[in-house]
Parts: C-alpha cells; structure tokens; sequence
C-alpha cells in the first residue's frame, strides 16, 4: 500500500507451463487472488507483463477484463568493478 495507489494486491510473477495452457489454471488463480484482494480490502490488483506477451496481455484484457494504464520503464546500470 502506498498513499498514491491506495491498498492493492500486486502479483509479481505468473507462469503457467506452455503444455498446460488454456485449461482455465490462470483464470481460476487470477479469480481466487482478486476474491482474496476484495475481502482483504484492496482497491484493484495490478500485474506487469513483458511488452512482447501480446497472447498473455489479450488474457488478462479480453478473458479477465484488466485495463492497460501505464508503461513501465527502467535503465540498466553497468556496474563498475
């Protein structure tokens, strides 16, 4: 929780193995994660997702009804020894 994105539920990772997509495992945990998020009080849950998994951001718009809102960015630092 943050006072600018209120409480929420962020999930960090997840996978399902290519061989067992599209047997609804995803949307059976996305669904218990936001009943569990609602009881718990949190406002929405958010995910990331790489910019090239157009088959899993189709997912979570048009099967689980997710807004995209944000682009993420970061820089990668060189580490000098």
């Amino acid at each position: 929780m943050n006072f600018y994105n209120k409480r929420h539920v962020f999930i960090y990772d997840l996978v399902t193995d290519s061989a067992h997509r599209s047997f609804g495992y995803g949307e059976k945990l996305l669904s218990y994660i936001h009943n569990w998020a609602k009881v718990n009080g949190a406002a929405y849950v958010a995910l990331e997702s790489g910019i090239q998994r157009n088959e899993a951001h189709r997912f979570y718009e048009e099967k689980l009804d997710y807004d995209k809102w944000c682009y993420s960015f970061r820089k990668t630092l060189l580490v000098e020894k």
